[in-house]
């Protein structure tokens, strides 16, 4: 698939070479001729350096057509390095070009650092992703019809990454039914040009499944870690996840591609203790060294925090209370529905970030949110998760698994309450997170996640665009309202659909009401069947009749609709 056989430059080599002997022990006593060709001999081989090399050498090793992955989550992990040396190539004399990528999600700070670096026309021609909010360039050639897209659940994704490591045919599942990434939907196809099927339904054992397939092979798998020994084993000790890089290198190497892995610094053999090793030598092709300044831990910031990867614990008081507004009442409103001990969480991005912070300064509110442990489908747990570019990750976590691994506790029904957000919420209960006027995100881990949590918060404004609120006297006051309405006939793109309910208790929070999904066969003494929305709560200073249903395009079902908890509208 590519020369294997290409070394690292001289001056490279040289330079590392002086690094590691600079603070070598005081020459030995003169040796004979024959002895000082022995000892120079065995000092080469101690050395080797083969593995090596600079940016620029390794992505002239990536060839025309190949499928590609790389590193990271939304903003963290990123190997900056490696992918600005590929579109540096790129851009200078066309190659490597039509690569196919597959990401769970895109790792960039949304303004063209990251993977955007290989958002280029040409440069590539096919995307499998689950989520690429921090990679807007790709969208762009997604809606130019420029590339083959599909979007399909993050979880999917890493899922298929594993099975081309394992040799398997792709994940069998039910998660999907329902959803836009059902065949009988859309399949995840994103444009016209995108007309192959890679989603099908299949009957197994009785049940009804979606069978995702993914590509034959990986051919390069362009990696991060912390520190490398000559041998190639990689650890992970300043990194604040682990991804699913460990199931791309396997794809990789066994596809009989290209492992490259970014580092921060290069260490001797056998300084490394086993334990501490995430990626294995023998899967690791070739090493490149870092600047600090192409090497950030997350794109929030330059600097480091201990607290990401697990090397410190820090005070959970130095976290600061959310200001009263619609974010904090709605993120209040959740916390309150953590109604056991020792509950396990996700909490998805966006306005469900807040719960953190929420469980972090006022869990002495609920009896059970002390005892929760908050999770991401990165594969935190515990601690406090981080927002923004540090989605995905977690301060004081108490675990650190990989993506695969966790969402195959996620799979089988692990959490017990998701939080997660909404754009579009229609008379069934549908809800859309994925596509909608101006933004074109990608589900992410949404559907692995609400399809199979026990109970499901979706969390939001109840309008949008200009929405102005103030929170006064313990009442909710509407200053302006906002332009787009969320509450629709139909959502544009079923990210969720209420026919996946199955009994669950399914809520949707905003800052002057909350909903619940309910059947209407209940509701209609046995008639009807299908799902419906039920209004169950309002907040103090909130009129039904003027500021909730004239801004809903359906009528939700009401029987006696109570006050939102009046501690959520306080300091």
């Amino acid at each position: 698939m590519y020369d294997k056989e290409v070394v690292p430059s001289a001056a490279l080599r040289l330079r590392l070479l002086q690094q590691h002997l600079s603070a070598a022990a005081p020459p030995p006593l003169p040796l004979t001729c024959a002895a000082t060709k022995a000892a120079t001999n065995a000092a080469a081989a101690a050395v080797d350096d083969s593995k090596l090399c600079t940016a620029e050498e390794a992505a002239a090793l990536i060839p025309d057509g190949a499928w590609l992955t790389f590193a990271g989550f939304v903003g963290t992990g990123c190997p900056e390095l490696l992918l600005n040396a590929v579109r540096e190539r790129f851009d200078a004399c066309g190659a490597p070009s039509r690569l196919g990528l597959i990401f769970a999600a895109s790792v960039g700070n949304s303004k063209g650092r990251g993977a955007d670096q290989l958002s280029a026309e040409g440069l590539v021609d096919r995307l499998i992703y689950g989520w690429t909010g921090t990679a807007p360039g790709f969208l762009k050639l997604v809606r130019e019809n420029k590339v083959q897209a599909w979007n399909i659940p993050l979880g999917i994704v890493s899922h298929m990454i594993r099975d081309v490591a394992a040799g398997r045919a792709g994940p069998l599942t039910k998660v999907g039914l329902g959803t836009f990434v059902d065949p009988r939907e859309k399949g995840g196809k994103l444009n016209s040009r995108t007309t192959r099927d890679v989603v099908k339904v299949v009957q197994l054992g009785g049940k009804e499944l979606l069978w995702y397939q993914p590509p034959a092979k990986i051919d390069v798998a362009l990696l991060r870690g912390t520190s490398a020994d000559l041998d190639g084993n990689v650890s992970f000790e300043r990194e604040a996840l682990f991804c699913d890089q460990l199931n791309q290198a396997m794809a990789a190497h066994n596809s009989g591609g290209l492992v490259v892995v970014q580092v921060e610094r290069i260490v001797e053999r056998g300084t490394l203790p086993p334990r501490a090793v995430h990626l294995p030598g023998a899967l690791v092709d070739r090493i490149v060294v870092a600047p600090p300044e192409l090497h950030w831990q997350s794109f929030r910031e330059p600097g480091y925090d201990g607290s990401l990867s697990g090397e410190i614990r820090t005070p959970l008081h130095s976290i600061a209370p959310l200001p009263v507004d619609e974010r904090r009442v709605i993120a209040h409103r959740a916390m309150l529905e953590i109604d056991r001990p020792n509950s396990i969480v996700n909490l998805g991005v966006g306005m469900p970030e807040g719960v953190a912070v929420m469980v972090a300064t006022h869990s002495h509110q609920n009896k059970h949110a002390a005892s929760v442990t908050l999770t991401t489908e990165a594969g935190a747990f515990g601690g406090i998760p981080g927002g923004g570019m540090r989605f995905g990750s977690s301060h004081n976590a108490s675990c650190l698994v990989p993506t695969a691994s966790q969402i195959d506790f996620y799979a089988g029904g692990g959490v017990d309450l998701a939080v997660l957000g909404m754009a579009e919420v229609d008379a069934s209960g549908n809800v859309n997170v994925s596509n909608f006027p101006g933004r074109m995100p990608g589900c992410g881990g949404f559907i692995d996640i609400s399809q199979n949590a026990k109970k499901l918060l979706f969390v939001g404004t109840f309008t949008g665009g200009g929405l102005k609120l103030a929170v006064e006297a313990g009442k909710l006051a509407i200053r302006q309202e906002g332009r787009l309405r969320k509450f629709k006939t139909a959502v544009q793109e079923k990210t969720f659909a209420g026919s996946s309910g199955n009994s669950r208790t399914i809520m949707y929070i905003t800052e002057r009401a909350v909903f619940r999904l309910t059947s209407q066969q209940q509701q209609q003494g046995g008639g009807g069947g299908g799902h419906a929305v039920e209004l169950l709560e309002v907040a103090p200073g909130v009129d039904i009749d003027k500021d909730i249903l004239p801004l809903m395009d359906f009528r939700p079902i009401m029987r006696g609709v109570r006050q939102m908890p009046a501690i959520c509208f306080q300091p």
